[in-house]
Protein backbone atom coordinates (compact mmCIF):
# COMPACT_ATOMS: atom_id res chain seq x y z
CA UNK A 1 0.00 0.00 0.00
CA UNK A 2 0.92 3.80 -0.53
CA UNK A 3 1.85 5.48 2.48
CA UNK A 4 0.94 9.40 2.61
CA UNK A 5 -0.31 11.87 4.67
CA UNK A 6 -3.72 10.71 5.37
CA UNK A 7 -5.55 7.75 7.48
CA UNK A 8 -8.96 6.46 5.71
CA UNK A 9 -10.82 3.48 4.20
CA UNK A 10 -11.02 2.95 0.88
CA UNK A 11 -14.12 5.00 -0.42
CA UNK A 12 -14.40 7.30 2.39
CA UNK A 13 -13.62 10.99 3.21
CA UNK A 14 -10.05 11.39 4.25
CA UNK A 15 -9.29 12.29 8.14
CA UNK A 16 -6.11 14.84 8.36
CA UNK A 17 -3.41 13.94 10.44
CA UNK A 18 -0.64 15.63 11.48
CA UNK A 19 2.78 13.95 9.49
CA UNK A 20 5.69 14.56 7.37
CA UNK A 21 5.03 11.30 5.23
CA UNK A 22 3.69 12.63 2.01
CA UNK A 23 7.31 12.67 0.61
CA UNK A 24 8.31 9.30 2.00
CA UNK A 25 9.53 7.04 -0.40
CA UNK A 26 7.49 4.22 -0.78
CA UNK A 27 9.32 0.54 -0.29
CA UNK A 28 9.43 -0.33 -4.04
CA UNK A 29 10.74 2.73 -4.80
CA UNK A 30 13.46 2.61 -2.05
CA UNK A 31 17.86 3.45 -3.62
CA UNK A 32 20.85 4.05 -2.38
CA UNK A 33 21.65 7.86 -1.93
CA UNK A 34 24.24 9.61 -3.53
CA UNK A 35 24.55 13.04 -5.13
CA UNK A 36 26.75 15.79 -6.57
CA UNK A 37 27.90 19.34 -7.35
CA UNK A 38 26.76 22.56 -8.82
CA UNK A 39 27.75 25.53 -10.28
CA UNK A 40 26.13 29.44 -10.15
CA UNK A 41 22.65 32.32 -10.70
CA UNK A 42 20.75 33.11 -13.55
CA UNK A 43 20.52 36.76 -14.64
CA UNK A 44 17.18 37.88 -16.03
CA UNK A 45 16.16 36.13 -19.43
CA UNK A 46 15.24 38.74 -22.53
CA UNK A 47 12.23 37.10 -23.75
CA UNK A 48 11.42 37.89 -27.12
CA UNK A 49 8.78 40.45 -27.92
CA UNK A 50 5.02 39.45 -27.20
CA UNK A 51 3.67 38.40 -30.64
CA UNK A 52 0.62 40.18 -31.96
CA UNK A 53 -3.19 39.31 -29.90
CA UNK A 54 -4.45 36.46 -31.51
CA UNK A 55 -8.36 35.77 -31.25
CA UNK A 56 -8.33 33.40 -27.70
CA UNK A 57 -8.75 29.72 -28.38
CA UNK A 58 -10.47 27.66 -26.26
CA UNK A 59 -10.14 24.34 -25.34
CA UNK A 60 -13.43 23.99 -23.45
CA UNK A 61 -16.41 26.10 -21.99
CA UNK A 62 -14.51 28.70 -19.71
CA UNK A 63 -16.25 31.21 -17.99
CA UNK A 64 -14.69 34.75 -17.30
CA UNK A 65 -13.14 35.28 -14.25
CA UNK A 66 -14.59 37.31 -10.96
CA UNK A 67 -11.52 39.90 -9.85
CA UNK A 68 -10.86 36.95 -6.70
CA UNK A 69 -10.38 34.67 -8.92
CA UNK A 70 -6.69 33.37 -10.71
CA UNK A 71 -6.82 33.04 -14.13
CA UNK A 72 -6.09 29.68 -14.18
CA UNK A 73 -9.73 28.95 -12.90
CA UNK A 74 -8.54 28.87 -8.95
CA UNK A 75 -10.52 29.46 -5.85
CA UNK A 76 -11.36 32.48 -4.14
CA UNK A 77 -7.78 33.75 -2.20
CA UNK A 78 -9.10 34.22 0.86
CA UNK A 79 -11.17 31.07 0.91
CA UNK A 80 -9.81 27.88 0.74
CA UNK A 81 -12.25 25.35 -1.07
CA UNK A 82 -13.90 22.77 1.79
CA UNK A 83 -12.12 19.62 1.63
CA UNK A 84 -8.66 21.22 0.77
CA UNK A 85 -5.77 19.50 2.86
CA UNK A 86 -2.73 21.32 2.62
CA UNK A 87 0.54 19.41 2.86
CA UNK A 88 2.99 20.18 5.78
CA UNK A 89 5.61 22.98 3.88
CA UNK A 90 7.81 22.95 7.04
CA UNK A 91 9.30 20.32 6.83
CA UNK A 92 12.78 20.18 8.37
CA UNK A 93 16.00 19.48 5.82
CA UNK A 94 19.37 18.00 7.48
CA UNK A 95 22.37 18.56 5.45
CA UNK A 96 24.11 15.24 4.54
CA UNK A 97 27.59 17.42 3.89
CA UNK A 98 28.41 15.55 1.11
CA UNK A 99 26.64 18.12 -1.60
CA UNK A 100 26.59 21.26 -2.17
CA UNK A 101 23.40 23.05 -3.89
CA UNK A 102 24.30 26.08 -5.94
CA UNK A 103 22.89 28.20 -8.39
CA UNK A 104 22.36 27.96 -11.92
CA UNK A 105 23.01 30.45 -14.25
CA UNK A 106 21.50 30.17 -17.58
CA UNK A 107 23.99 30.02 -20.49
CA UNK A 108 24.98 33.52 -22.17
CA UNK A 109 25.92 31.33 -25.85
CA UNK A 110 23.37 29.31 -26.06
CA UNK A 111 23.84 26.87 -29.41
CA UNK A 112 21.78 28.33 -31.95
CA UNK A 113 18.02 27.27 -32.63
CA UNK A 114 16.24 25.94 -34.90
CA UNK A 115 14.39 28.42 -37.51
CA UNK A 116 11.22 29.55 -35.79
CA UNK A 117 11.78 28.32 -32.57
CA UNK A 118 12.77 30.41 -29.37
CA UNK A 119 14.18 29.67 -26.36
CA UNK A 120 13.43 26.59 -24.23
CA UNK A 121 11.82 26.88 -20.89
CA UNK A 122 10.77 23.05 -18.15
CA UNK A 123 8.74 24.00 -15.10
CA UNK A 124 9.67 21.38 -12.15
CA UNK A 125 6.13 19.76 -10.31
CA UNK A 126 3.32 21.86 -9.57
CA UNK A 127 0.94 20.40 -6.99
CA UNK A 128 -2.18 22.80 -7.25
CA UNK A 129 0.27 25.56 -6.50
CA UNK A 130 -1.30 27.61 -8.88
CA UNK A 131 -0.29 31.11 -7.11
CA UNK A 132 3.17 29.60 -7.24
CA UNK A 133 3.16 28.77 -11.02
CA UNK A 134 1.65 32.18 -12.17
CA UNK A 135 4.09 33.86 -10.01
CA UNK A 136 7.43 32.10 -11.68
CA UNK A 137 5.75 31.97 -14.97
CA UNK A 138 5.40 35.98 -15.25
CA UNK A 139 9.18 36.29 -13.90
CA UNK A 140 10.53 34.75 -16.78
CA UNK A 141 7.83 36.70 -19.08
CA UNK A 142 6.47 33.99 -20.17
CA UNK A 143 2.71 35.05 -19.43
CA UNK A 144 1.62 38.63 -18.45
CA UNK A 145 -0.49 40.45 -15.80
CA UNK A 146 -3.79 38.49 -16.71
CA UNK A 147 -2.01 35.08 -16.94
CA UNK A 148 -2.39 35.04 -20.71
CA UNK A 149 0.90 33.69 -22.80
CA UNK A 150 3.52 36.73 -23.62
CA UNK A 151 6.17 34.64 -24.92
CA UNK A 152 5.98 34.66 -28.68
CA UNK A 153 7.54 31.76 -29.74
CA UNK A 154 9.27 29.90 -26.89
CA UNK A 155 8.87 26.98 -26.01
CA UNK A 156 7.47 25.97 -22.27
CA UNK A 157 7.56 22.17 -20.90
CA UNK A 158 5.86 20.92 -17.62
CA UNK A 159 6.76 18.19 -15.96
CA UNK A 160 4.10 16.54 -14.91
CA UNK A 161 2.53 16.45 -11.47
CA UNK A 162 -0.25 19.42 -11.87
CA UNK A 163 -2.52 18.30 -8.79
CA UNK A 164 -2.48 16.70 -5.34
CA UNK A 165 -1.01 18.39 -1.93
CA UNK A 166 -1.50 21.90 -3.54
CA UNK A 167 -4.93 23.99 -3.31
CA UNK A 168 -6.13 23.95 -6.94
CA UNK A 169 -4.73 21.44 -9.38
CA UNK A 170 -7.50 20.99 -11.77
CA UNK A 171 -7.08 25.55 -11.65
CA UNK A 172 -3.44 24.24 -12.69
CA UNK A 173 -4.57 22.05 -15.83
CA UNK A 174 -6.84 24.22 -16.49
CA UNK A 175 -3.97 26.80 -16.95
CA UNK A 176 -1.65 24.41 -19.06
CA UNK A 177 -4.33 24.11 -21.35
CA UNK A 178 -5.12 27.14 -21.99
CA UNK A 179 -1.43 28.71 -22.15
CA UNK A 180 -1.37 25.81 -24.58
CA UNK A 181 -3.75 26.80 -27.28
CA UNK A 182 -2.45 30.70 -26.74
CA UNK A 183 1.43 29.69 -26.85
CA UNK A 184 0.56 27.54 -30.14
CA UNK A 185 -1.17 30.88 -31.38
CA UNK A 186 1.42 32.75 -31.11
CA UNK A 187 4.20 29.91 -32.63
CA UNK A 188 5.38 28.88 -29.90
CA UNK A 189 4.08 25.55 -27.77
CA UNK A 190 3.40 24.52 -24.00
CA UNK A 191 3.25 21.18 -23.84
CA UNK A 192 3.10 18.88 -20.25
CA UNK A 193 4.36 15.05 -19.93
CA UNK A 194 2.59 12.58 -17.90
CA UNK A 195 3.98 12.47 -14.04
CA UNK A 196 2.51 10.16 -11.43
CA UNK A 197 0.38 11.91 -9.97
CA UNK A 198 -1.45 12.30 -13.18
CA UNK A 199 -1.36 8.64 -13.38
CA UNK A 200 -3.06 8.49 -9.43
CA UNK A 201 -5.73 10.82 -10.27
CA UNK A 202 -6.73 9.03 -13.17
CA UNK A 203 -6.84 5.50 -11.71
CA UNK A 204 -8.92 6.99 -9.15
CA UNK A 205 -10.98 8.54 -10.88
CA UNK A 206 -11.88 5.23 -12.93
CA UNK A 207 -11.29 2.68 -10.84
CA UNK A 208 -12.25 4.16 -7.63
CA UNK A 209 -12.50 1.46 -4.73
CA UNK A 210 -11.43 -1.50 -7.11
CA UNK A 211 -8.76 -3.69 -5.66
CA UNK A 212 -5.20 -3.41 -7.40
CA UNK A 213 -2.52 -6.13 -6.84
CA UNK A 214 0.23 -3.81 -5.42
CA UNK A 215 2.93 -6.30 -4.96
CA UNK A 216 2.52 -5.61 -1.11
CA UNK A 217 -1.17 -7.20 -1.27
CA UNK A 218 -3.96 -5.56 -2.16
CA UNK A 219 -4.63 -1.74 -2.73
CA UNK A 220 -6.86 0.67 -4.30
CA UNK A 221 -6.22 3.90 -6.54
CA UNK A 222 -8.65 5.63 -4.08
CA UNK A 223 -6.77 5.29 -1.08
CA UNK A 224 -3.45 5.90 -2.79
CA UNK A 225 -4.15 9.44 -4.07
CA UNK A 226 -6.66 10.23 -0.85
CA UNK A 227 -2.81 8.71 1.05
CA UNK A 228 -0.66 10.40 -1.53
CA UNK A 229 -2.43 14.06 -1.00
CA UNK A 230 -5.58 13.65 -3.14
CA UNK A 231 -7.99 17.19 -2.68
CA UNK A 232 -11.39 16.24 -2.89
CA UNK A 233 -11.94 19.57 -4.60
CA UNK A 234 -9.89 18.39 -7.87
CA UNK A 235 -11.70 15.27 -7.84
CA UNK A 236 -14.84 17.62 -7.55
CA UNK A 237 -14.47 19.97 -10.24
CA UNK A 238 -12.43 16.88 -12.49
CA UNK A 239 -14.27 16.38 -15.64
CA UNK A 240 -13.80 14.22 -18.81
CA UNK A 241 -11.99 16.99 -20.99
CA UNK A 242 -9.37 16.93 -17.91
CA UNK A 243 -9.11 12.98 -18.14
CA UNK A 244 -8.63 13.11 -21.49
CA UNK A 245 -6.02 15.76 -21.33
CA UNK A 246 -4.13 13.99 -18.71
CA UNK A 247 -4.51 10.36 -20.52
CA UNK A 248 -2.69 11.95 -24.02
CA UNK A 249 0.02 13.14 -22.41
CA UNK A 250 3.71 11.56 -23.37
CA UNK A 251 5.69 10.28 -20.80
CA UNK A 252 9.53 11.13 -22.25
CA UNK A 253 10.47 13.45 -24.79
CA UNK A 254 13.86 15.19 -26.27
CA UNK A 255 14.59 18.84 -26.40
CA UNK A 256 17.56 20.65 -27.40
CA UNK A 257 19.57 17.24 -26.47
CA UNK A 258 17.42 17.24 -22.88
CA UNK A 259 15.96 14.46 -22.56
CA UNK A 260 12.31 15.56 -20.90
CA UNK A 261 11.12 12.67 -17.94
CA UNK A 262 9.14 13.32 -14.92
CA UNK A 263 10.34 10.52 -12.62
CA UNK A 264 13.85 9.97 -12.15
CA UNK A 265 13.76 6.38 -12.67
CA UNK A 266 15.14 4.03 -15.62
CA UNK A 267 11.61 2.43 -15.40
CA UNK A 268 10.97 3.84 -18.67
CA UNK A 269 13.26 1.45 -20.20
CA UNK A 270 10.82 -1.52 -19.66
CA UNK A 271 8.18 0.21 -21.94
CA UNK A 272 10.23 1.17 -24.91
CA UNK A 273 13.65 1.33 -26.55
CA UNK A 274 12.84 4.34 -28.06
CA UNK A 275 10.50 7.48 -27.09
CA UNK A 276 8.04 6.79 -29.54
CA UNK A 277 7.50 3.12 -28.28
CA UNK A 278 7.38 4.51 -24.58
CA UNK A 279 4.69 6.78 -25.23
CA UNK A 280 3.00 4.21 -27.64
CA UNK A 281 2.89 1.48 -25.18
CA UNK A 282 2.03 3.81 -22.09
CA UNK A 283 -1.18 5.43 -24.30
CA UNK A 284 -2.00 1.82 -24.88
CA UNK A 285 -2.15 0.95 -21.65
CA UNK A 286 -3.93 3.99 -20.51
CA UNK A 287 -6.74 3.04 -23.03
CA UNK A 288 -6.79 -0.61 -22.49
CA UNK A 289 -8.50 0.56 -18.98
CA UNK A 290 -7.08 -2.48 -16.60
CA UNK A 291 -6.61 -1.54 -13.16
CA UNK A 292 -4.12 -4.11 -12.36
CA UNK A 293 -2.16 -2.54 -15.70
CA UNK A 294 -2.66 1.18 -14.58
CA UNK A 295 -1.07 0.50 -10.92
CA UNK A 296 2.27 -1.31 -12.32
CA UNK A 297 2.66 1.37 -14.31
CA UNK A 298 1.93 4.38 -11.68
CA UNK A 299 4.21 2.00 -9.36
CA UNK A 300 7.05 2.03 -11.52
CA UNK A 301 6.59 5.89 -12.42
CA UNK A 302 7.10 5.91 -8.16
CA UNK A 303 10.62 5.10 -8.02
CA UNK A 304 13.56 7.81 -7.88
CA UNK A 305 16.98 8.19 -6.82
CA UNK A 306 17.98 6.29 -10.01
CA UNK A 307 20.69 9.03 -10.46
CA UNK A 308 21.55 9.85 -6.79
CA UNK A 309 23.75 6.55 -5.71
CA UNK A 310 27.12 5.43 -7.53
CA UNK A 311 25.43 4.10 -10.00
CA UNK A 312 23.40 7.09 -11.15
CA UNK A 313 25.86 8.27 -13.97
CA UNK A 314 25.59 5.33 -15.75
CA UNK A 315 21.37 4.68 -14.75
CA UNK A 316 21.49 8.44 -16.72
CA UNK A 317 23.68 6.73 -19.82
CA UNK A 318 21.25 3.92 -20.10
CA UNK A 319 18.53 6.11 -21.14
CA UNK A 320 20.71 9.03 -22.48
CA UNK A 321 21.67 5.91 -24.80
CA UNK A 322 18.22 4.52 -25.58
CA UNK A 323 16.33 7.40 -26.11
CA UNK A 324 19.13 10.02 -27.26
CA UNK A 325 20.38 13.30 -25.48
CA UNK A 326 23.17 14.41 -23.86
CA UNK A 327 21.69 15.67 -20.36
CA UNK A 328 18.18 13.79 -18.45
CA UNK A 329 15.62 16.46 -17.07
CA UNK A 330 13.07 15.41 -14.55
CA UNK A 331 10.97 16.53 -11.71
CA UNK A 332 9.54 13.95 -9.03
CA UNK A 333 12.33 13.63 -6.23
CA UNK A 334 12.30 17.54 -4.20
CA UNK A 335 15.72 18.61 -4.76
CA UNK A 336 16.01 18.87 -0.43
CA UNK A 337 15.38 15.20 -0.81
CA UNK A 338 18.61 14.50 -3.42
CA UNK A 339 20.61 16.95 -0.86
CA UNK A 340 19.59 15.92 2.32
CA UNK A 341 17.09 13.91 4.32
CA UNK A 342 14.13 15.03 6.21
CA UNK A 343 14.00 15.24 9.67
CA UNK A 344 11.25 14.36 12.36
CA UNK A 345 8.65 16.85 13.54
CA UNK A 346 11.90 17.64 16.73
CA UNK A 347 13.79 19.40 14.22
CA UNK A 348 13.70 23.24 14.26
CA UNK A 349 11.28 25.12 13.06
CA UNK A 350 13.15 27.55 11.32
CA UNK A 351 14.97 24.84 9.23
CA UNK A 352 14.23 24.96 5.65
CA UNK A 353 14.57 23.87 2.49
CA UNK A 354 17.27 26.63 0.57
CA UNK A 355 16.51 25.99 -3.23
CA UNK A 356 18.06 28.39 -5.60
CA UNK A 357 17.68 26.75 -8.74
CA UNK A 358 17.86 23.33 -10.40
CA UNK A 359 20.29 20.54 -9.37
CA UNK A 360 22.90 19.34 -11.48
CA UNK A 361 24.04 16.10 -10.78
CA UNK A 362 25.44 12.43 -11.74
CA UNK A 363 28.25 13.99 -12.86
CA UNK A 364 26.30 16.69 -15.09
CA UNK A 365 24.12 14.18 -16.74
CA UNK A 366 20.97 14.13 -14.39
CA UNK A 367 19.35 18.01 -13.83
CA UNK A 368 16.55 17.61 -10.64
CA UNK A 369 13.56 20.49 -11.80
CA UNK A 370 11.14 19.87 -7.85
CA UNK A 371 12.13 22.39 -6.34
CA UNK A 372 9.67 21.34 -3.52
CA UNK A 373 7.12 23.81 -3.91
CA UNK A 374 5.12 21.54 -0.99
CA UNK A 375 7.53 21.76 1.86
CA UNK A 376 8.18 25.52 1.45
CA UNK A 377 11.02 24.86 -1.40
CA UNK A 378 10.95 26.91 -4.80
CA UNK A 379 8.33 26.26 -7.75
CA UNK A 380 11.29 26.34 -10.49
CA UNK A 381 10.64 27.59 -14.13
CA UNK A 382 14.31 27.99 -15.96
CA UNK A 383 15.34 28.72 -19.20
CA UNK A 384 17.39 25.50 -20.77
CA UNK A 385 20.11 24.97 -21.41
CA UNK A 386 22.02 25.85 -17.80
CA UNK A 387 25.83 26.97 -17.88
CA UNK A 388 27.91 24.73 -15.60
Amino acid sequence: MVEGSMTQGAGQGPERTETLRDFRVPPYAQAPAQSAQVPPPPPPVEMPPPAQPHPPVVLHPMESYPPDIHPGNAFADEEPPEGYTPTARDLPVINRGDTVQVRVESDPTPAPLPDGLGPLFVVGDVHGYLDELLAALREQGLIDVDGNWAAGNARLWFLGDFTDRGPDGIGVIDLVMRLSAEAAAAGGYCKALMGNHELLLIGAKRFGDTPVNSGAGTATFQAAWLLNGGQKADMDRLQDVHLQWMSRLDAIEQEDGHLLMHSDTTAYLEYGDSIEAVNDTVHALLTRNDADECWDLFRKFTKRFAFRDEGGPQAARELLSAYGGQRVVHGHSPIPYLLGEVGTEDGEEDSRPVVEGPHVYADGLAIAMDGGVTMAGKLLVVQLPLHD
